[in-house]
C-alpha cells in the first residue's frame, strides 16, 4: 500500500497541491470524502496511478479547508494501516481543535470526557479558559503507559505523538489524537460505538478550523512512504509574517494589532470566542447577543449558532439586511431591544452583503452603532462591537483615523482565499480600530489557543500576493462592470444585484454580482422551478463552452477565470431553507477572456 501511495504522489495532478476551489459539477455532498476514497480504493486494487485517472477522481469536498485529495489519501492510508474505515480518520491543521471537537459533542450529549496524555498536551491548550469560556467539562490525566489506564464512564481522549500511530489503541480509548509537530494532527475514532461522532467532528473541521493543508499532508505522506522523519519547513515564517501584518495594516489603514488564521472561519471563531471571553471578564453574568443576518454566508451563520448552542448565556438574534430589508433600520431595532435587556451586543455583518451585493447608508450605520442607549433601569447600556466581514471589498477603509467606523468599536476580517491570496491558500485575517486593542488581544489569545494560526506556507503566499491585491481588485471590477452592463443590454428583464456607479466611486468595487434570471410559469412553484433549472443551464453552458476559464465552484477574488455558483446549494448550505438564495452568483477576475464570456452568454439568451 505504501508503494502504491508513493506512485500516487509521484503522478498526482498539480491541482492537488495548489487548488483551493473544487468543482461542484462532479461533487456529491452526501458522499463527501467517501466517493473519493472508494474510487481510490478501486484504483489501488488495479494498481492504477496515472495522472489523468487521478485527476478524474470525484471531488472529495467542495472546498479545500474542509478536505481535499491529499487529506483523503492520507486518511485512507492511515485507515489501511490501522485497519479502520477511512471515515474514522480525520486530519486537522490544528492540534487543539480535534480535542475541542470531541468535548463539544460530549457537552451536547451531557457525557463525561477524560483527556489522557503520556508526554505533554499541546502547548496552547489552556485548561482553565476552555472550561470557563467554552464551557467544556473534562478531566485531565497524565499516564506512563496507555495500556494501564482505568475504566471511565464517558469518552477517553488520548493525546500522543504521531510516532506512536502504529501502536494499537486499547478498547478503553475512544479517540486517539496524534500530533505532527508544526503540521497539525490526525484524529482516530476508535471502537464501533463511537462512529456516531464522525459527522459532528467533521462539522467542527468544516466550521471552526481546517483540514491539514495539502502541503503538510504531502510532507506526512512522504515521511510515511519513505519511513523517514518529518522534514522541517524551509520558509522563514517570521519574515513572511512581518510582511503580511504590514500589508494588512497598509491595506486597512489601521495601526491596530492584526492576526492571521488558517481560514476566514478560523478567524471568525477566534473573534467570537475572544469577545465572549471579554464579556465574561468585564460583564460577568450578562447575556451575550450575537446579531447575525440569517441569509449571510452559511459558514458565518452556522458557526454563530453552533457557538450559541454550547454556551448558556449566548443567543443569536436575526438581522435581515438585504433583499428589501434595511440593515440600519434593523440594527436600530435589535440594539434598542438588547439595551433594554442590559445584554452585550455583538453584530456580525458583511459589507457589501452576500449574495445581493448591497451597501447600507454608512453615515446612518455609524449613527445607529454610535447611539447611546439605556437599559430598562435607566443605566447606560453596553455599546456594540461591529464585526465586519469585508471579504467582498477588503480595500475599503472603515477603520483608520477619520474613517467612517473609526469611532465605533469595529473589527474587520476577510477570507484570505479570496482577494488577499488570489485563491492560492485559505488563510484569513482580522484587524481592529483604535478602540479595540483589548479585544484584539483576546482574539489573538483564542486563535492561538485553538492552534488556528496561519501556516508558514500560508504566510508566505499572502506575503507574495497581498502587495498586488488592490490592483487586482480594481482590474477585476472593470471586467465585472463590463459584463454586468452587457447582461443589462442582452437580457434586460433579468435582475442583477451589483453595486451602483456611485458606490463604486466611493471605493466599493467588488468583482462579484448575483443574477436573478427571468422566469415563467402559471404558479409561484412553476416559476421557481423554471428559474432554478435555468440557473443550472447557464452554468453548464459556461463551464462546457469555456472549460479553461469558467468553473462551477465556490469562491471569488481568483487570479484568473470566472467562477459560477448558486448560493442556496453551496455557500448557504446550512442556512434555513426560507432564507436561501436560488440565484446565480458570478465572480470575475482581471485575467479572463471577457469577450468570449459575453459571446457564450448571448448564446444562452438566444436559447431561452
Amino acid at each position: 500500500m505504501l508503494n502504491y501511495i508513493k506512485d500516487v504522489l509521484a503522478n498526482m495532478p498539480e491541482g492537488w497541491l495548489s487548488t483551493t476551489t473544487h468543482r461542484l459539477d462532479i461533487y456529491n455532498e452526501k458522499l463527501a470524502k467517501i466517493e473519493f476514497t472508494e474510487a481510490l480504493e478501486g484504483l489501488y486494487h488495479q494498481g492504477i496511478t496515472d495522472t489523468a485517472t487521478l485527476n478524474a477522481l470525484p471531488t472529495a469536498y467542495d472546498y479545500i479547508r474542509l478536505g481535499h485529495p491529499l487529506s483523503c489519501v492520507l486518511e485512507w492510508a492511515l485507515a489501511k494501516m490501522k485497519n479502520q474505515r477511512p471515515e474514522s480518520i480525520i486530519s486537522f491543521s490544528s492540534q487543539v481543535t480535534p480535542i475541542l471537537a470531541v468535548l463539544r459533542t460530549n457537552l451536547l450529549k451531557n457525557k463525561s470526557s477524560r483527556i489522557i496524555y503520556t508526554d505533554k498536551l499541546p502547548s496552547s491548550f489552556d485548561i482553565e479558559i476552555i472550561r470557563i469560556v467554552y464551557g467544556y467539562k473534562f478531566e485531565v490525566e497524565q499516564v506512563k503507559d496507555i495500556n494501564d489506564i482505568s475504566k471511565f464512564e464517558g469518552s477517553t481522549i488520548l493525546i500522543s505523538d504521531h510516532n506512536t500511530l502504529n501502536s494499537p489503541l486499547p478498547q478503553e480509548i475512544d479517540f486517539g489524537i496524534y500530533t505532527y509537530q508544526h503540521l497539525g494532527s490526525v484524529l482516530v475514532i476508535n471502537n464501533l460505538k463511537n462512529q456516531e461522532y464522525i459527522s459532528d467532528i467533521q462539522h467542527v473541521r468544516r466550521r471552526e478550523t481546517i483540514a491539514m493543508t495539502p502541503s503538510n499532508c504531502l510532507s506526512v505522506l512522504e515521511a510515511l512512504t519513505s519511513k523517514s522523519s518529518l522534514t522541517s519547513d524551509a520558509i522563514n515564517i517570521s519574515i513572511a509574517k512581518t510582511k503580511v501584518i504590514e500589508a494588512i495594516k497598509k491595506i486597512t489603514n489601521s495601526n491596530s494589532k492584526a492576526v492571521v488564521g488558517s481560514s476566514g472561519l478560523s478567524i471568525q471563531y477566534a473573534i467570537m470566542m475572544g469577545l465572549i471571553h471579554d464579556a465574561v471578564e468585564n460583564h460577568p453574568g450578562k447575556e451575550i447577543k450575537f446579531v447575525v443576518p440569517p441569509n449571510c454566508y452559511g459558514g458565518t451563520n452556522d458557526q454563530a449558532r453552533r457557538v450559541a448552542a454550547c454556551i448558556e448565556n449566548v443567543e443569536i438574534v436575526d438581522l435581515p439586511v438585504d433583499g428589501g430589508n434595511d440593515m440600519v433600520e434593523g440594527i436600530h431595532i435589535v440594539l434598542d431591544k438588547i439595551a433594554k435587556e442590559d445584554a452585550i451586543p455583538y453584530i456580525i455583518a458583511e459589507i457589501p452583503t452576500n449574495p445581493r451585493v448591497e451597501v447600507p447608508d454608512l453615515i446612518k450605520l455609524k449613527d445607529a452603532l454610535s447611539k447611546e442607549r439605556k437599559t430598562e433601569s435607566g443605566r447606560l447600556a453596553v455599546d456594540p462591537v461591529f464585526i465586519l466581514d469585508q471579504t467582498f471589498c477588503p480595500n475599503v477603509h472603515f477603520l483608520g483615523e477619520g474613517a467612517i467606523l473609526s469611532t465605533v468599536r469595529t473589527i474587520s476580517y476577510a477570507s484570505g482565499s479570496k482577494f488577499p491570496s488570489g485563491g492560492l491558500c485559505t488563510a484569513g485575517y482580522c484587524i481592529g480600530n483604535s478602540l479595540t486593542h483589548d479585544l484584539m488581544d483576546k482574539i489573538e489569545l483564542h486563535l492561538s489557543l485553538c492552534d488556528n494560526e496561519a501556516t508558514a506556507l500560508q504566510y508566505d503566499i499572502l506575503a507574495k500576493q497581498m502587495p498586488s491585491m488592490i490592483q487586482r481588485i480594481g482590474d477585476a471590477y472593470v471586467n465585472t462592470r463590463s459584463f454586468v452592463n452587457y447582461i443589462h443590454e442582452t437580457l434586460p428583464n433579468a435582475k442583477i444585484n451589483f453595486v451602483s456607479e456611485a458606490l463604486a466611486s466611493q471605493g466599493f468595487t467588488p468583482s462579484v454580482f448575483s443574477l436573478d434570471l427571468p422566469t415563467k410559469g402559471n404558479t409561484p412553484e412553476e416559476k421557481e422551478s423554471y428559474k432554478r433549472a435555468l440557473n443550472h443551464k447557464l452554468i453548464k453552458l459556461m463551464i462546457t463552452e469555456i472549460p479553461d476559464e469558467s468553473k462551477y465552484c465556490v469562491s471569488y477574488g481568483q487570479l484568473k477565470g470566472c467562477y459560477w455558483t448558486i448560493p442556496a446549494t453551496s455557500t448557504q448550505g446550512t442556512t434555513k431553507e426560507g432564507d436561501k438564495d436560488y440565484i446565480a452568483r458570478v465572480a470575475l477576475s482581471a485575467n479572463m477572456d471577457l469577450e468570449l464570456h459575453k459571446k457564450v452568454f448571448l448564446d444562452f439568451v438566444e436559447s431561452i
